[in-house]
């Protein structure tokens, strides 16, 4: 009788873990995880994703090989960037003179694809060759780790548990629907993919076929991979006729309280507070809100900020990035 009963409580143990993981309400530590433990966190993931429509065929080639989640994944999820550097470092490091130079390049390479996209997303092609530029370095770093692996650490680690099986499971179907095979989808430690870093729910909504080949493979076709950035732009009501936002300079005895991104004033008011372009001159004369970020404090570099600026954080939610982007498709189109 009683080993009757023990395997339908094992199961049931199973499934509530596994279900308390995912609404992060048990954290796993990869570096203490049994494998035999992974085996049926994946055992349960593979049935779910069967009955989702994921062909049997797909989910046994991408967890063939998979004995243990990845530390690393884990140590780089818990060390990002844009957390633990100042803005000006972050800057420093990724708005260099090479990228800037290679940015130029880019847009005398490729200027009948990017007219298209602009064209036809009413986004300024600087801005589109700058995100690729932050995201790959035009396209040079997409990313050394296995999506599938990465992502299904991330799912059993349990932190973001839930936000990560939607991706893993999206990223299943990026598969199953061919785009890509299995040996090339490979990405960052996040599961971001391809030359503009897009996450599997966002290759979902806003990935597009450009060079209309019947894939979408923003790996390894340019037109592809910056036709789905302007489109994603376009989704989130990216402006052409705007820019992303300014330097500017602090009157003496600046109130701080009046910065974030949750105060928006016309430019006039900001221009009415002291506020000046880096030159001292005046600000532009439009009728425009903005907000002003401080991202290292009132000593540091300071902004004012417009929509596409937002938009720029929807992509990455991070000041950092947005700073960097706009920074670069400034610098990449001023010469």
């Amino acid at each position: 009788m009683l080993a009757i009963r023990a395997a339908p409580l094992k199961r049931l143990r199973r499934t509530l873990v596994s279900l308390l993981c995912c609404a992060g309400l048990i954290l796993v530590s990869p570096a203490t995880a049994r494998p035999e433990d992974f085996s049926r966190w994946l055992e349960d993931f593979q049935a779910e994703a069967h009955a989702a429509g994921i062909s049997v065929n797909i989910t046994q080639q991408a967890f063939a090989n998979m004995k243990g989640p990845l530390p690393r994944v884990i140590e780089l999820d818990r060390h990002q960037p844009e957390t633990t550097q100042s803005c000006s470092s972050y800057l420093a490091a990724r708005v260099t003179p090479e990228r800037v130079k290679l940015g130029e390049w880019m847009l005398k390479r490729y200027p009948t694809w990017l007219g298209r996209i602009e064209g036809k997303y009413a986004v300024q092609r600087r801005f589109v060759v700058a995100l690729w530029g932050i995201e790959t370095n035009y396209g040079e770093h997409t990313g050394r780790f296995p999506v599938i692996h990465a992502l299904a650490t991330l799912a059993y680690d349990g932190r973001r548990g839930s936000y990560f099986r939607r991706e893993l499971m999206q990223a299943l179907r990026i598969l199953d629907d061919g785009h890509i095979s299995l040996p090339r989808m490979r990405g960052s430690w996040s599961g971001a993919m391809g030359q503009c870093q897009f996450m599997p729910s966002t290759f979902a909504r806003h990935a597009v076929d450009a060079d209309s080949d019947g894939r979408i493979d923003i790996w390894g076709s340019i037109p592809d991979a910056l036709a789905s950035a302007a489109n994603y732009l376009a989704a989130e009501k990216w402006r052409s006729d705007q820019t992303w936002g300014r330097p500017v300079r602090l009157p003496a005895g600046f109130d701080a309280r009046h910065a974030g991104l949750g105060t928006r004033l016309p430019l006039a008011a900001w221009q009415d507070l002291g506020i000046r372009r880096l030159d001292g001159g005046r600000l532009p004369q439009r009728d425009l809100n903005a907000s002003l970020v401080m991202p290292d404090g009132p000593n540091g570099p300071v902004y004012l900020v417009y929509d596409n600026f937002r938009v720029l954080m929807r992509w990455n939610r991070s000041v950092s990035f947005a700073v960097a982007v706009g920074t670069l498709a400034d610098r990449i189109s001023a010469r």
